[in-house]
């Protein structure tokens, strides 16, 4: 068993977000996530199959529901029940957005 930690090489590239797979079983998938100022393209929805909690380990961001917008900082978690369509409105420039998502 190796001992790893969250924050460990942490990439900043402003044009590509980070999407690394911690753990994956056949009910779950766990992600560390890292946005540097990333968005949803404008005609972009997430609508997908399974549920996503979601908990910002870092920087700000802004999730938009069809009705609602919904702003985290660091701490702040929303669970998206599958099928909700949301997509990214903003994260950070000034310091990278680290995401733990949580598929179910």
């Amino acid at each position: 068993m190796d001992k790893k930690n969250i924050f460990d090489n942490i990439n900043v590239d402003k044009i590509n977000e980070e999407f690394i797979e911690i753990l994956r079983d056949k009910d779950v998938r766990i992600e560390r996530i890292v946005s540097n100022g990333q968005v949803s393209d404008e005609d972009f929805w997430y609508e997908q199959n399974e549920n996503e909690f979601v908990l910002l380990l870092e920087g700000e961001a802004i999730l938009q529901f069809e009705n609602k917008d919904v702003k985290l900082k660091k701490g702040d978690f929303i669970d998206i029940k599958s099928r909700q369509r949301h997509r990214i409105k903003y994260t950070s420039l000034d310091q990278p957005t680290i995401w733990l998502a949580i598929f179910y």
